[in-house]
């Protein structure tokens, strides 16, 4: 496809989106190009001295952007909740939810204070719970999107049913990849969901690419990569393009994922990015779908 850049984005006044993990890195960037676009746009994360200083970047960029902060930790049940309930008991209507945050790699394993591995329970159970309670906010909008941020990494996982937590045999990067795998068969999931009940909500996956972003202090072998990240990363605000094409574009489709179009997707101007077998799996998305109700104790709501 021709090339596509922040100039791209549509109209977005009137809009509003929440975009998680935005204190930095691809959210931040994502953040930036919605509320560039017009969009009202509520930044999350879990520590309200970088949400300031990400409220001030983006302002320093667009003096007029309309943002919030809140404080919603991916790796708390009890956050994600509180922080839905009162999105969806103002009455908000709800565009855009870009499912964005994100941990890679963490050594040695931790747990999130719901007791789940640390990048399982943040990656993607924590989207799982807060796609699910966010919908009512969502059917509001006329044509609501949920854009959930994969990886490359997905091709290298493997949803591990017998040890979803991997408490026997722990690998950092094993995690990694089976929770952007958890991501991505999440996304594509509620795409089918979705079209099956005539909702008006899309699911569309992206991932950024090899971009430079803080990710990269998890472990040894990812802060290596960053040796020869000059040679073929790019920078973070090219890795948010693939989110913002999937958030905005008129032509991104419902159950469509997103990535650069350069070699082996590492940089690049947003296009269909390549789907592992594993992630277009029937059964083990349902089976995953069930798990991850199980484990948060939720039930997605009717899609229409």
């Amino acid at each position: 496809m021709p090339d596509w850049a922040f100039a791209a984005i549509p109209d977005l006044t009137g809009k509003r989106a929440i975009v998680t993990g935005a204190t930095s890195g691809i959210g931040l960037e994502t953040a930036a190009g919605l509320a560039g676009a017009g969009a009202e746009v509520v930044l999350t994360g879990r520590d309200a001295g970088k949400g300031s200083r990400a409220l001030a970047e983006i302002h320093r960029r667009h003096p007029a952007a309309r943002l919030s902060f809140a404080l919603a930790d991916q790796a708390s049940l009890h956050s994600l909740a509180a922080f839905a309930a009162e999105i969806v008991a103002s009455g908000a209507t709800l565009d855009l939810l870009v499912n964005n945050a994100g941990v890679m790699g963490l050594s040695p394993r931790q747990e999130t204070a719901d007791g789940f591995e640390r990048q399982f329970g943040t990656n993607h159970l924590g989207h799982f719970a807060l796609t699910a309670q966010l919908v009512p906010a969502l059917l509001r909008a006329p044509s609501p999107r949920v854009v959930t941020v994969a990886s490359m990494a997905h091709r290298r996982g493997w949803l591990n049913f017998d040890d979803l937590q991997y408490e026997r045999h722990y690998h950092p990067l094993r995690a990694y990849s089976q929770a952007k795998l958890a991501n991505l068969v999440f996304a594509l999931e509620l795409a089918r969901r979705c079209a099956a009940a005539g909702s008006r909500i899309a699911s569309i996956a992206a991932h950024p690419g090899f971009a430079r972003t803080g990710l990269f202090k998890g472990s040894l072998r990812a802060r290596l990569a960053l040796l020869v990240a000059p040679f073929f990363a790019q920078s973070a605000t090219a890795g948010a393009l693939p989110s913002l094409y999937a958030a905005t574009a008129p032509e991104a489709r419902n159950g469509g994922y997103y990535g650069p179009d350069g070699v082996g997707e590492t940089q690049g101007n947003p296009a269909p990015a390549k789907i592992a077998a594993r992630a277009r799996d029937a059964a083990a998305a349902e089976r995953l779908w069930r798990e991850s109700e199980g484990l948060t104790g939720l039930r997605f709501p009717p899609l229409v």
